[in-house]
């Protein structure tokens, strides 16, 4: 008998092949797969105001995810998808974590990858990405909803996919979340889920995930969808488009989001709000995060930071349990990291000199 008759077989797990009788996938569906999917689940150990009320803050880390972001669940599908329709390349516009995604999927299905960017407008992490996982990157001067204009209108005249939040399957492979956080507690749903709010596709796939999951009856209630976006990018808070939105939180710096009409249904249908959160409160969180573990990036962040507030402000009922989604990996924007810590001048290397520095 040879070693190799005698090695089980490999069987890759991502999402779809996870939940593949909830996704509109086949047997003919070519599944492109990076093992995305089941991120932690994490309870907090604060903020004090909960504890002291019984409420319990957990955290959803999606920048566990391959690439380092959520976007991930969606770009397995949309890219699956446009396999099995054809597309020999795909295209999208981004702030950065669409990108890197788009890339890496790509790069595994072995196609091509447009990428268009606002230029100054997304963090170094992501581009380096993006760069060296071999897609094509087109910056131009303009912000995000010109660039994503741009790439609509590029794939209506070209047989390129567009894998945007705009193409339904993103959101299908999104949704995959509520599944994981319903099944973490025993197929229930947390009583709130907080997430940030940019083009809005991911609170409309939250939302979808769990009223499919309320209509066939696995779980006997939906949850309170509570959205946030930054007080500078804040055009479903306001009313209406942000022509130069402006934040520190750039995967959200969105003036005129996508699936936006789509995010006020899950609010008004939920019982929800979709609230803004100041660039002071998004740091506050994003360090108070990273004290319990979790470093995730500043726009990640908003949604613990809104929750923390409604906590403050008793807007949130004792005993309660939230699911906050933290949307991407800390080191998705190490200049924001880098400004907010620094290292002490060196000392001596002598035993002394380390017990001086340590306070021992």
């Amino acid at each position: 008998m040879t070693l190799l008759a005698t090695r089980p077989t490999f069987k890759a797990r991502g999402l779809i092949e996870r939940w593949r009788s909830r996704l509109p996938v086949s047997a003919d569906t070519p599944v492109i797969s990076l093992g995305e999917g089941d991120t932690p689940l994490v309870e907090l150990r604060g903020p004090l105001e909960a504890r002291e009320r019984g409420i319990r803050v957990f955290a959803k880390f999606d920048g566990a995810n391959p690439t380092g972001s959520f976007k991930d669940r969606g770009m397995t599908m949309a890219v699956s998808k446009a396999l099995e329709d054809g597309a020999k390349a795909i295209a999208c516009a981004s702030t950065g974590n669409t990108s890197a995604a788009a890339a890496a999927y790509a790069s595994r299905a072995g196609v091509d990858c447009v990428i268009v960017l606002p230029a100054g407008y997304v963090a170094a992490g992501k581009i380096a990405q993006t760069i060296l996982m071999g897609a094509k990157i087109v910056q131009i001067e303009g912000n995000f909803d010109d660039a994503l204009r741009l790439v609509r209108e590029l794939c209506d005249v070209t047989p390129i996919a567009l894998v945007n939040s705009v193409n339904p399957y993103r959101i299908e492979g999104q949704k995959s979340i509520a599944f994981e956080v319903a099944e973490s507690f025993d197929w229930d749903a947390p009583e709130y889920h907080a997430m940030p709010v940019g083009n809005a596709g991911n609170i409309t796939a939250h939302w979808k995930g769990y009223t499919e999951l309320f209509e066939d009856k696995t779980i006997s209630r939906k949850p309170i969808m509570l959205g946030f976006q930054a007080a500078g990018a804040a055009p479903i808070v306001l009313g209406h488009t942000i022509e130069k939105p402006e934040t520190i939180a750039t995967a959200i710096r969105i003036g005129n989001p996508a699936s936006w009409c789509y995010a006020l249904g899950a609010r008004d249908e939920s019982g929800g709000v979709i609230e803004a959160v100041t660039d002071d409160e998004i740091l506050t969180a994003y360090q108070f995060l990273a004290k319990e573990g979790m470093f995730c990036e500043p726009a990640s962040a908003a949604s613990f930071s809104g929750a923390w507030r409604m906590i403050r402000e008793g807007r949130i009922p004792d005993g309660s349990r939230i699911v906050c989604t933290l949307t991407g990996h800390g080191l998705k924007d190490p200049t924001t990291a880098s400004k907010l810590a620094s290292l002490e001048t060196p000392v001596p290397a002598t035993l002394e000199a380390l017990q001086r520095a340590i306070g021992v």
